[in-house]
């Protein structure tokens, strides 16, 4: 029997914790040099095996940095850190198997367990808990004062890069737009599209095996990829279309009055002009590729979320594929139904009710709109097709039905 995550925050308290999380625009996105140095510096100041800079939404904790882990995210309920939402203050536990909170914790009691913790709250401008920075061990230690106030430092400096990063409209490093702006500018194509049904098709696209660059050839190597790439897709753009670095290794194109046919001959011309870049001096030589994802907007029916989830779900199945092809969306989610969806983006908390109510899994609820939903959850194995959605915030419920599955989510269709 699956049991629901008791949040130590209560209700309301959840509710505006995760508005100001969502602020940040922050979950989910790639890796960036800025925060995993300062999981680097975290490990080496502290001489502990795993460092973690991480964000909390309604039913995990998920690892923007992370050294010494190959994990990405852990269930809230399992997590040191959900104690660290109750106040902005240093969370030490130096030795875990000796606290009552924690000794029957499955990362304590597993092999090589966490003994020492030491986690200090990433608090916004106006209060709000919405992660941590953490130094984690196997071996029992304790902490002086002087660490304590480094990791707060710490802290405050991982908060200053997220407020730059909201406010910064061109990335640093390409001088494309960010994520954030490219959203912003996004979201009036597709109004505009909407009002006037008209044409407009979107390009998720990033490079093949990225990583692989940056480990043999370093960071800097892998900079000058980056630029190189959004310098070619400039220069195979028109002066209307729209660019921006969602993060990392990761791109995406609005093609406003460019149906489905026209948007996949922009990705072809973009994939070959990327696959013949040259990085002389390089040895051995770097050569790139690049998968690509393209989606036409419905403008009956789709908003901006919309049409770029089905251009990241082609983008999928383009890696699926093999990598240095595109795909466009041909797949079946409530974007496609028959009656208009006006979805709102929401970062909130949720549970999944079934099993005759028996059976409760916590989740985040990401988006909704009058005929259904889309949530994260920790897995979606052993989730029926018919649930009940609950609201936590406000208790609202809604029968539904699963009408898509993904590894981390699925989207629900309201009976």
């Amino acid at each position: 029997m699956t049991q629901a995550f008791a949040s130590p925050l209560d209700a309301a308290a959840d509710a505006d914790r995760l508005v100001a999380l969502e602020r940040y625009d922050v979950l989910d996105t790639p890796s960036e040099p800025a925060f995993d140095r300062i999981a680097g510096l975290i490990r080496t100041i502290f001489g502990v095996e795993t460092a973690l800079v991480t964000l909390i939404d309604a039913h995990r904790q998920w690892y923007k940095a992370a050294q010494g882990t190959p994990n990405s995210q852990v269930p809230l309920k399992d997590s040191f850190c959900q104690h660290a939402l109750l106040a902005p203050e240093p969370l030490i536990v130096a030795d875990a198997t000796r606290d009552p909170r924690f000794c029957d914790n499955p990362h304590v009691t597993a092999p090589n367990g966490v003994r020492f913790y030491a986690g200090m709250p990433l608090v916004t401008s106006d209060g709000h808990i919405i992660g941590t920075i953490c130094a984690i061990d196997s071996h029992a230690r304790e902490i002086s004062e002087r660490e304590v106030s480094i990791l707060r430092e710490l802290a405050q400096v991982v908060m200053s890069e997220l407020e730059l990063r909201r406010l910064a409209i061109l990335d640093g490093l390409t001088g494309i737009s960010t994520r954030r702006a490219f959203k912003e500018d996004a979201g009036k194509y597709v109004a505009l599209a909407r009002r006037h049904r008209s044409q407009l098709s979107a390009i998720a696209f990033d490079i093949d095996h990225f990583k692989k660059i940056n480990d043999i050839y370093g960071h800097a190597a892998g900079d000058s990829v980056l630029k190189a790439v959004a310098a070619t897709a400039e220069s195979e753009l028109r002066q209307s279309d729209l660019l921006g670095r969602l993060g990392g290794e990761e791109f995406a194109i609005i093609l406003p009055d460019a149906d489905g046919p026209a948007a996949v001959a922009v990705a072809e011309k973009l994939r070959l002009a990327l696959r013949a870049l040259e990085f002389p001096g390089s040895r051995p030589p770097i050569r790139i590729s690049a998968s690509f994802g393209v989606a036409t907007l419905d403008p009956g029916r789709d908003d901006l979320d919309a049409v770029l989830l089905k251009a990241d779900e082609a983008l999928y199945e383009a890696k699926g594929a093999g990598r240095n092809t595109t795909v466009r969306w041909r797949g079946t989610t409530t974007a496609t139904t028959s009656q208009p969806i006006e979805r709102r983006r929401v970062l909130k908390a949720g549970r999944l009710i079934f099993n005759e109510r028996r059976s409760v899994v916590d989740c985040t609820v990401r988006a909704l709109w009058d005929q259904g939903a889309e949530l994260q959850l920790a897995t979606t194995q052993d989730i029926p097709e018919k649930v009940t959605l609950e609201l936590r915030s406000t208790g609202h419920e809604w029968l539904a039905e699963i009408v898509q599955r993904r590894p981390n989510g699925v989207e629900l269709a309201f009976a």
